[in-house]
């Protein structure tokens, strides 16, 4: 199926800000993430649709290429003719959302180079042995398994893909190398690289802030008068975290260690910032303690706001 207009993916307009996508990729990611979606293909497919677009978009040199039509919906080279006296260049475009580019010859010494072939490999007909070119892709990857370490499979043709292994703490927009995984050399010489670049899909409650996970956390007003131990998520499961008596709604807590991995060793930590939700129902009972309580607790929670 062909990629979508990006900007009509997101539901922006070509003149958006930066901000302004940024805004509708995170809005539109949350509504359909799969996590929150589970076993509704529709869903799934819209959430790769919104990735594809953002990758695109987000990017400013990708985003200034594609308006100039040098690129395509799916971030695929699109042709560049030339007149008949420039030398040519090719370009060629993966499948299922991966992409990739030949690098490692300069297309301007294309010409010079099939000349060297037909003379049959330069003076006195020795061999031309070349390093084969880099190869280019983007692989999305899910929030957690970026955080904590993943094998995923890329595929890039029918018969074709590359196993990649994603170390614990890859950071979006990272490149990772597999050496030797490139276009195959000319006579005889080695290999290629392949090049991953590394898209982080959002996640639906968690925001990562340098090697520091972020994280919003929905407290009942009980819990946050009275104090007590709570379960919080983290990226490596759940923990019980104490709610200090009196917090107040952005009370900003931490949890030591359980951030992301750092490349030094060891983990940044987790902030966990909390916010009062009224109950589902607020009954009589209630209503008549707080009418009762106020008066005698006068307070105002503005009194900073005045001018």
């Amino acid at each position: 199926m062909a990629a979508k207009n990006p900007y009509e993916v997101l539901g922006v307009a070509r003149d958006a800000s930066e901000e302004d996508i940024r805004r509708a990729y995170r809005r539109l990611a949350k509504k359909h993430h799969p996590d929150l979606n589970p076993g509704n293909k529709a869903a799934e497919g819209r959430f790769k649709e919104l990735n594809a677009a953002n990758n695109i978009v987000a990017d400013k040199e990708k985003r200034g290429r594609y308006d100039r039509g040098e690129i395509d919906e799916a971030g695929a080279e699109k042709p560049q003719y030339a007149s008949a006296n420039s030398s040519w260049r090719g370009f060629a475009e993966g499948a299922e959302g991966a992409r990739y580019r030949a690098e490692g010859i300069d297309p301007e010494n294309l010409d010079d180079l099939f000349s060297m072939f037909r003379r049959g490999g330069g003076s006195g007909g020795a061999n031309l042995r070349m390093r084969g070119p880099d190869q280019q892709y983007v692989l999305t990857v899910d929030f957690l398994a970026a955080l904590n370490g993943s094998k995923q499979r890329l595929g890039f043709a029918a018969d074709k893909s590359l196993d990649v292994t994603i170390p614990p703490g890859t950071r979006d927009g990272q490149v990772l190398r597999l050496k030797g995984q490139g276009g195959a050399g000319i006579g005889g010489g080695p290999p290629g690289d392949a090049l991953i670049e590394i898209h982080v899909a959002p996640h639906p409650f968690f925001r990562r802030e340098g090697d520091d996970i972020v994280l919003e956390l929905p407290v009942t007003i009980a819990e946050a008068t009275l104090g007590g131990n709570v379960t919080v998520p983290t990226p490596s499961g759940d923990v019980a975290m104490n709610v200090p008596a009196g917090a107040n709604a952005g009370t900003r807590l931490r949890l030591k260690g359980k951030g992301a991995p750092k490349s030094g060793g060891g983990r940044g930590d987790q902030y966990v910032t909390l916010k009062i939700v009224l109950p589902g129902t607020i009954d009589d009972e209630l209503r008549e303690f707080l009418r009762s309580w106020a008066p005698k607790h006068p307070d105002d929670p503005r009194r900073g706001l005045k001018a």
